[in-house]
């Protein structure tokens, strides 16, 4: 072999932050003065000692709180900045072309991390990975699988019944979502959306608020066709999301093999508890009725199916307390660019349940954790949501300190530095 070069051995470019105070994602008690040296796109060291590294470029973080950046277990990448119309009835290109604009903008609220919960994001998120655009790393569920007259069902009035060898509608030839019924048809476009890249599969569980043909008291999807979902993503080393808000479907997709829950605003005591012993993880989103907050809607339909949703979610946040079960933090903005840009509100809301340690390690080291569920479908296979030692530098200085003020995460102006993969995106020291 010849020899090496040096500029084969190219040093990696190193940060080092002093004078911050840090919340590891882990502990409550923060470390005080400390020094955090970033490597190329990892942390390398951090410690109370001064650390010295030659060619580091050296922040003095005055005091401020150096955090992990933030992660939204629940997005939706591609559906959050238009209405749902507008959303339904633009091309691909188009949709792509805004996507990437507000993923910029999701980076810049200080959300590093998202899981994505359906829909072709995989351009997106490759756009980012290579550096073509700027926004968060995506877990990527691609094309949600629904039954028909699921909640991913968003064919018009009178496309059904359907011919046999119709041509696929548009949102599902796009790769957003993709309908399937009986066992062999769920089990060909779960392994099709694994094909395609996902990190995890979401199916939909149960009705939902958006879609207009599942009332919410609807199980979607049979005992038999749950199991091929979630046995065919075992076979990838992954695990299925399900969107579900009754009691009834949530217990029979968890015994069917699914480990995370999304909304679940009917959820019981028994299924709490069977939450638990399986480790199965809930995603909660703060949603509100009757305030600036609350979720609009372009029909009234959706807008009575959500506050029915809401309506319970006092009860389930009880329930997965007392029980202890997984708890994650998500959004799920859907159709509304004013509502996305709360996303950092939406977090600070939880402070009406949780105390601001909590909620920052749920948005932070907790979210990571049900995001490791992928295994080897891992896209980004470095430790997630903490400031660590060998952990990605996904990493955020705050003007202040929010384990004692939550409400510092609702303005983005309070990230004085925004750094995601050891690159600094935010600088308005």
């Amino acid at each position: 072999m010849g020899a090496t070069t040096p500029a084969d051995q190219a040093a990696k470019p190193k940060t080092l932050f002093t004078n911050v105070h840090v919340f590891d994602g882990v502990h409550e008690k923060r470390i005080e003065n400390a020094y955090v040296l970033v490597e190329g796109n990892l942390i390398k060291q951090i410690s109370a000692q001064k650390i010295t590294a030659d060619g580091a470029m050296v922040i003095d973080g005055g005091g401020r709180t150096l955090m992990p950046g933030l992660i939204d277990a629940h997005w939706h990448t591609m559906f959050c900045f238009w209405p749902i119309s507008k959303i339904l009835s633009s091309d691909f290109g188009l949709l792509s072309i805004a996507a990437a604009k507000s993923a910029g903008e999701t980076l810049l609220r200080g959300f590093t991390t998202v899981r994505d919960a359906g829909a072709n994001v995989f351009s997106i998120k490759k756009a980012t990975d290579e550096g073509l655009i700027d926004g968060p790393r995506v877990y990527p569920a691609g094309a949600y699988i629904s039954q028909t007259s699921g909640h991913g069902d968003f064919r018009g009035p009178n496309d059904v019944p359907e011919n046999p060898g119709t041509p696929l509608d548009y949102m599902q030839r796009v790769g957003n979502v993709l309908i399937a019924d009986g066992v062999p048809e769920v089990i060909k476009r779960t392994r099709e959306v694994l094909r395609m890249g996902a990190s995890q599969i979401k199916a939909m569980a149960g009705g939902g608020v958006t879609s207009l043909y599942d009332p919410l008291d609807v199980t979607e999807y049979t005992f038999e066709e749950m199991k091929a979902i979630c046995n065919v993503t075992r076979t990838w080393n992954t695990y299925v999301m399900i969107h579900a808000n009754t009691d009834a479907a949530i217990r029979q997709w968890i015994e069917a093999g699914a480990l995370s829950v999304e909304h679940g605003f009917f959820i019981e005591e028994e299924t709490a508890k069977l939450m638990a012993e399986k480790c199965v993880w809930w995603s909660m989103q703060p949603m509100s009725v009757g305030d600036e907050d609350a979720f609009k809607f372009e029909n009234p339909i959706s807008t009575a199916k959500y506050a029915q949703c809401v309506a319970g979610l006092e009860k389930v946040i009880a329930l997965t307390k007392k029980y202890q079960v997984k708890t994650a933090f998500g959004t799920d903005m859907l159709f509304d660019p004013e509502l996305a840009a709360k996303q950092g509100k939406f977090l600070a809301k939880m402070k009406k349940w949780y105390t601001p340690y909590e909620a920052l390690k749920m948005a932070t080291h907790d979210n990571a954790q049900l995001l490791k569920l992928c295994g080897p479908r891992d896209p980004y296979p470095a430790e997630l949501g903490v400031v660590k030692g060998g952990a990605y530098a996904d990493l955020l200085l705050v003007d202040g300190n929010p384990l004692e003020s939550l409400d510092l995460v609702a303005d983005q102006n309070n990230f004085k530095i925004i750094m995601k993969d050891g690159k600094i995106y935010k600088n308005t020291l």
